[in-house]
């Protein structure tokens, strides 16, 4: 814990070794989270990279009251970065749809926080949730992962409250008849053994 918070003294104070180590560290947590809005590797890529620029520029503004949740009050700072620079750059491309695959490597990157059966789970949701329309997909993600209000989505996206509501509940129907498509494939397959 105390090397997270020499790391965020140091990028405080603009140092080229803390915000490289900050980088190192969090850069596949980024990633995995711009993937989830823009989906062609290269483009993430850039867009993950953006984000650590305003990161970087905007880390006087960091602030933990509980020194005891550092890391986890860091990793939401950074989640809500990358969130917004994905949105922005949706916003730019007139929320084009992406399209490419997710390189199988990105998915090894270890994240501390989730055990192995999670991290399977999370790479099978997104799989899907890839699969939405794009204005579905943002709205799920921005409400069901990432937890922002639908008040937030309204203001961020320039819809309404009531579009908000209306793209998640169609969101939500659409992942149930997937996954229960695939629940009956697997049981039938299963039966077959």
């Amino acid at each position: 814990m105390e090397q997270i918070a020499d790391i965020i003294t140091g990028c405080a104070s603009n140092e080229a070794k803390s915000q490289r180590l900050l980088y190192e560290r969090y850069y596949g947590y980024a990633l995995k989270i711009i993937f989830r809005y823009i989906y062609r590797y290269e483009k993430a890529v850039d867009v993950a990279n953006d984000g650590f620029v305003k990161l970087f520029r905007n880390f006087g503004k960091f602030t933990c009251d509980a020194p005891e949740h550092l890391e986890k009050t860091l990793m939401g700072w950074i989640r809500k970065i990358m969130v917004n620079t994905a949105i922005d750059e949706l916003r730019r491309q007139h929320m084009i749809p992406e399209i490419g695959g997710i390189p199988e490597y990105v998915w090894e990157e270890q994240d501390h926080s989730q055990n192995a059966e999670q991290q399977l789970f999370y790479k099978e949701l997104i799989i899907h949730v890839k699969e939405l329309p794009p204005s579905y997909r943002v709205v799920f993600n921005m409400h069901v992962i990432d937890g922002y209000s639908h008040q937030e989505i309204a203001t961020q996206l320039g819809i309404t409250v009531g579009t908000s509501k209306s793209n998640l509940a169609k969101a939500r129907l659409h992942l149930q008849k997937k996954l229960n498509k695939e629940d009956i494939q697997e049981a039938g397959y299963a039966a077959n053994k």
